[in-house]
């Protein structure tokens, strides 16, 4: 083997090496977001009783934490249906972008009940790896199995936010006991977002990052993003499904709303496109609208026989 060949094979090597230290330390990062605190309270936003509550993934190892908002107990009177929110990624059950229990307060004075959880790898939860809409189903699973055996009379609803959103279609869209499901910046495909926005992500060029991190984090993690297929569900889902999206979102293009609604079964399904709101910033934008047409939607979708 000649002096040439042998430089070039181990360079080669180091390369590959490298490739993989950076794909394996990108991969730890994004799979372990910084954990933010549980900063605000109920109270702080008019809710005067809120419930602690615990309960367990269908991953049975994780337990979640969050809030149990009861319109009776609050002084409202109750529509018979209870909503579960889902945060996006590195985010809690507060959403503070915008903030959710300013939104739950609102909800609340309608009649609903909002169950409130942190994800695994999030606020109060156990620790574990953030899988961006992967593990995250069975987390949301056990939420609605917590909701259907302590209020088995209501009817349920999910409202999601970014990656709570893609998790909310995911599991929602197939599970019959959700009757409606509020999408609020959604992605189409995880697989298909990580290749076109990982550099957003990660700070490093596409090109040979890309490759690297999504060839070998799924062997590291034993998680694919190509199993977080949103677009899939919604094609299953048999119920009404309103988008919501910013015109300005940098995160999760428009187009990802847009490309899930063409999909939708349901004729009641809509899609909202708001001027100039950011990522998750619709509600912060133009809180009354927003609120007043999440709330026409749930009354009418969660109405039906």
């Amino acid at each position: 083997m000649s002096v040439i060949l042998s430089i070039g094979i181990g360079l080669l090597l180091l390369f590959l090496i490298a490739g993989i230290a950076v794909a394996l330390r990108v991969t730890w990062r994004l799979t372990h977001p910084v954990r933010k605190p549980i900063n605000m309270e109920p109270g702080d936003f008019g809710i005067c009783h809120a419930e602690s509550i615990q309960f367990q993934s269908r991953e049975q190892a994780i337990a979640l934490a969050g809030w149990y908002l009861s319109a009776e107990k609050n002084g409202y009177k109750a529509n018979g249906s209870t909503l579960l929110f889902a945060h996006g990624y590195s985010q809690n059950r507060l959403e503070p972008h915008l903030p959710a229990l300013s939104l739950a307060a609102r909800l609340l004075e309608a009649g609903f009940d909002v169950l409130m959880f942190d994800f695994r790898n999030a606020g109060e939860s156990s620790d574990s790896l953030t899988t961006i809409g992967l593990r995250e189903q069975q987390d949301l699973l056990g939420a609605i199995d917590y909701a259907a055996s302590v209020h088995p009379e209501k009817r349920l609803g999910v409202v999601g936010f970014s990656m709570g959103a893609a998790t909310a279609l995911l599991v929602g869209g197939v599970d019959s006991r959700i009757q409606a499901i509020v999408a609020d910046s959604p992605f189409y495909s995880l697989q298909e977002y990580l290749e076109e926005n990982l550099p957003q992500w990660t700070g490093l060029p596409r090109f040979p990052f890309n490759w690297f991190i999504l060839t070998f984090s799924p062997l590291l993690l034993g998680a694919n993003p190509r199993h977080v297929k949103p677009y899939q569900a919604v094609k299953e889902a048999e119920k009404p499904i309103l988008f919501i999206h910013g015109t300005n979102d940098l995160t999760i293009p428009t187009a990802n709303s847009e490309r899930l609604h063409t999909l939708a079964q349901d004729e009641d399904s809509a899609l909202w496109l708001v001027p100039d709101a950011g990522h998750v910033r619709s509600y912060a934008l133009v809180p009354d609208e927003y609120a007043e047409r999440v709330i026409s939607f749930l009354e009418k979708a969660m109405g039906r026989k």
